[in-house]
Parts: structure tokens; sequence; C-alpha cells
């Protein structure tokens, strides 16, 4: 099954594994990642076990797997369009256009 199809829980429960799989392969233990991410064992264990870690638990795991770079893989940086540079002359997007009220239903 690919993880798009995945309910959040499960998609948790995915990443936490495979967490876990590369802490095994690289011959870590839980309490060795901790002190090398910064964490308590008992976060390591619930990132593992899939239970919902912030963002900030996340990323401190993968820099103490020495995996942060692989952020890079799945959200690489979006850049501008050639369409996007054209329309702004080369000026970066600072803010989205926000819905116009013709564009509105009624009641929003």
């Amino acid at each position: 099954m690919r993880i798009e199809e995945l309910s959040d829980t499960a998609a948790m429960a995915l990443i936490g594994e495979r967490i876990r799989r590369e802490r095994l392969n690289q011959n870590m233990t839980q309490a060795e990642l901790a002190r090398r991410a910064g964490l308590g064992a008992r976060t390591v264990r619930s990132l593992e076990a899939g239970e919902k870690p912030t963002v900030e638990t996340l990323i401190r795991a993968l820099r103490g797997l020495g995996k942060l770079g692989a952020i890079d893989a799945f959200l690489p940086e979006p850049g501008l369009s050639p369409l996007q540079l054209a329309k702004l002359q080369g000026r970066e997007r600072q803010r989205a256009s926000g819905r116009r009220a013709s564009n509105r239903k009624d009641g929003e």
C-alpha cells in the first residue's frame, strides 16, 4: 500500500518503524539516539511507536541518525516557475493573492 493511501495514524506508525529500522541498521540503541538527538529515551520510544511526535522531535531524531538531509528528497526547494518569474519580473512572491469577493460563495 502506498503511504498516500494510509491514515495519519498508519503513516506515523510507518515513519516510526522506518526510524527504528534506520537506528538498528546503524547499530544504535534508543538511549544512544536519544543522547545524540537531545531527546529523552521515552520520546524516542514514542516516536518509533508512531505516537504523533512534534516536528521538532522528528527533526532532532533525523539529525541524530545523520538523515536530516533526507528532507530534501521528499520536500525539495520549490523555486519559481518560469511563468511566475516572468510575471513577477524577477521579484520573489511574498504572499498569496487570497480569494476575490466575486469568487466567494454566499455565507463565506
